[in-house]
């Protein structure tokens, strides 16, 4: 197998397998904190560079099976505002890719994140929840595709404009199936300009396919099974973990 793939020990297809099952739960709708442990849990034993390399193509068989699995549910007043300011975000970080700091950048989405889910903790107790404002979600989609080209970690900036919106839990998963679905795809052509597309990644990616559809597939079924009582403060909870584990990643970066 090391011929033809990345893997040149059972460990790594090991370590492989956990990664890519907690990114498709996460994919499926079950919080984006799973889908940030993928490169994280890789690197303990690849490179992180290579990780994030074989990530990408299994991220984009992800988006193939959450966009099936939930097609009929689309908040398009999001998107359509959202996906054209994540596209913006991606080319700036295309442009700036050589003199951006991915633990600074880790380190802010992080404080933010966990600003965010603070703020609505409190908002609990004191009678007042975060609002939905349309008018950020420019501002919000821009540092989201952003966030996301550079650090894989354009999670927290659609949860934080879209969570206070209180769509319907399948509404709110289908339309972020459906933005990162885009924001992948677009991420297809500087990725393969930096060369991350080698035969052997891309193989390594395939044999994960089986997984990529069980994972995906059970994340879904759990969230249609989940009310939004449970569903809110379950995500609001996984926004947290995010924050922490980039803040964490971030200020390991900075220091190492």
């Amino acid at each position: 197998m090391a011929e033809w793939t990345v893997f040149t020990t059972p460990t790594m297809i090991w370590v492989t397998v956990l990664a890519v099952a907690l990114v498709g739960l996460s994919k499926g709708g079950l919080g984006g904190a799973f889908a940030l442990m993928g490169v994280p849990v890789m690197s303990l034993v690849m490179p992180p560079v290579l990780a994030a390399a074989v990530l990408l193509p299994v991220l984009l068989m992800m988006d193939a099976v959450s966009l099936w699995h939930w097609r009929k549910w689309t908040d398009w007043s999001v998107l359509k505002i959202m996906v054209p300011a994540a596209l913006i975000g991606i080319g700036v970080g295309w442009a700036t890719a050589a003199i951006t700091s991915d633990s600074v950048v880790r380190l802010i989405v992080g404080v933010v994140a966990l600003a965010f889910s603070a703020r609505a903790l409190l908002g609990r107790f004191l009678g007042r929840a975060p609002r939905h404002r349309p008018a950020l979600g420019w501002l919000f989609g821009a540092v989201g595709g952003f966030t996301s080209f550079v650090a894989h970690a354009g999670g927290p900036l659609f949860q934080m404009h879209v969570l206070p919106k209180r769509l319907d839990p399948k509404l709110y998963t289908g339309t972020s199936v459906m933005f990162f679905a885009v924001v992948n795809l677009v991420k297809v052509v500087p990725y393969a300009a930096l060369g991350m597309f080698e035969p052997e990644v891309l193989m390594s990616a395939l044999i994960m396919l089986p997984l990529v559809l069980v994972s995906v597939s059970l994340g879904a079924a759990i969230i249609r099974r989940m009310s939004a009582e449970v569903f809110y403060p379950f995500t609001y909870a996984m926004v947290s973990l995010v924050g922490a584990r980039l803040v964490w990643d971030g200020i390991a970066g900075l220091l190492a």
